[in-house]
């Protein structure tokens, strides 16, 4: 009974208590990051805090104030809720089709008056709570069974295919890698992945011929830049220019020649890691990778000390999510993957890209600020 009285102690309960619980540093480190953002899309605009620094600020102090009211609900809450969630953002996608705003060749964004909002940058979130709930209580002899991983299968699918029609072949490819990630830390055997991985490469032909004609190029391009040098290649034949032109500590700030006279592309956005080189160096680039790392190190740290599989899952998920969206942009970016679209986090310009990654890591607050918490398989809370 002692035993009980401890543990319930240990468990914070009003909303200041549960303040005081949460991950400062993680707060100081995505602040930081922030502030990079912050810095990098002033001097993208020529040392004007317009048109994005000042929206970019507005959006990460609104994603703050998300983050801290995520960190403070009971999470049986956001487990109760999961599958809601996920079909109300899987319905937003399905309306892309019908009312969705074009922009880029793409139609990916819904408007909503104060922002444009992209579904797809959402669904990551809200796959990755289906997922742990589906996932949460299973033991390894259920998820040992083929027919356990029907349901997961088609949670995945089916924003993937939605994903694929617009076509973002980026953000279908993140899709894949959470769930994933996710099917792995449940449990799901290797093999299985085996499988899955040889019928992709098998259906490889069958998805060259149906993909768009500038998808093609993309991969073309990223094979052979040079190819067209002023056309498909342009892209990243200039990002690789600026990137070696940075050398170890950068032309400075504001004095990056590549971006400013606009030969770099899209540098507020998929490219700003580059302009950040270019004016900072190698030695700046690794200080913000520096700063990823340490995110995900403490992502991972909170993790493991959750006791309920649901919140392990979510904060492992979620810290997998932020490890992709950097990968892949600065591998895309220094031409080491096809140039896919993929923001780099808290320093690209973007609304709901920077509003997801700061709900994200609320969902991984409310996992460490509950830690203690043990959940039944049913959302029940269990005694220790």
């Amino acid at each position: 009974m002692m035993r009980l009285d401890i543990a319930a102690d240990r468990t914070p309960r009003s909303i200041g208590q549960k303040l005081w619980h949460v991950s400062w540093s993680l707060v100081l480190l995505l602040l930081v990051i922030a502030a990079v953002g912050f810095a990098m899309l002033y001097s993208a605009a020529g040392g004007k805090p317009d048109p994005w620094t000042s929206r970019q600020m507005i959006r990460f102090g609104i994603g703050i104030v998300l983050l801290f009211g995520i960190a403070v609900t009971d999470p049986r809450i956001w487990m109760r809720y999961a599958y809601v969630l996920y079909f109300l953002v899987l319905a937003l996608l399905a309306g892309v089709e019908i009312m969705g705003e074009i922009g880029m060749g793409a139609q990916r964004w819904i408007s909503l008056g104060f922002i444009q909002l992209q579904p797809s940058e959402v669904m990551k979130i809200t796959l990755v709570l289906a997922l742990a709930r589906y996932f949460h209580g299973a033991t390894l002899d259920e998820i040992g069974r083929p027919t356990f991983l029907i349901v997961p299968l088609l949670l995945v699918a089916a924003p993937v295919v939605l994903v694929m029609r617009q076509p973002d072949l980026g953000t279908a490819v993140m899709l894949l890698l959470i769930a994933g990630t996710i099917f792995f830390l449940a449990g799901v055997r290797a093999w299985k992945f085996g499988i899955v991985i040889g019928c992709g490469l098998g259906a490889l032909p069958l998805a060259w011929s149906m993909m768009r004609d500038y998808q093609k190029r993309r991969v073309l391009t990223f094979l052979d830049p040079e190819s067209d040098p002023l056309g498909a290649g342009y892209h990243i034949l200039q990002s690789k220019i600026a990137l070696g032109s940075g050398g170890i500590f950068g032309k400075g700030f504001l004095h990056g020649t590549q971006s400013h006279l606009n030969f770099l592309p899209e540098k507020q956005t998929d490219f700003i890691f580059t302009m950040l080189a270019e004016e900072l160096g190698m030695a700046g680039g690794l200080v913000l990778l520096g700063l990823y790392a340490l995110v995900l190190v403490i992502g991972f740290a909170v993790a493991l000390r959750v006791r309920n599989q649901f919140g392990r899952l979510v904060a492992l998920g979620i810290t997998a999510m932020f490890f992709f969206y950097v990968f892949i942009n600065i591998a895309m970016v220094m031409g080491l993957v096809p140039v896919v679209g993929v923001p780099l986090p808290l320093i690209s310009y973007g609304g709901t890209a920077m509003l997801s990654v700061m709900i994200g890591f609320g969902f991984v607050m409310s996992a460490h600020v509950h830690r203690d918490l043990r959940i039944g398989r049913h959302g029940i809370p269990e005694s220790d």
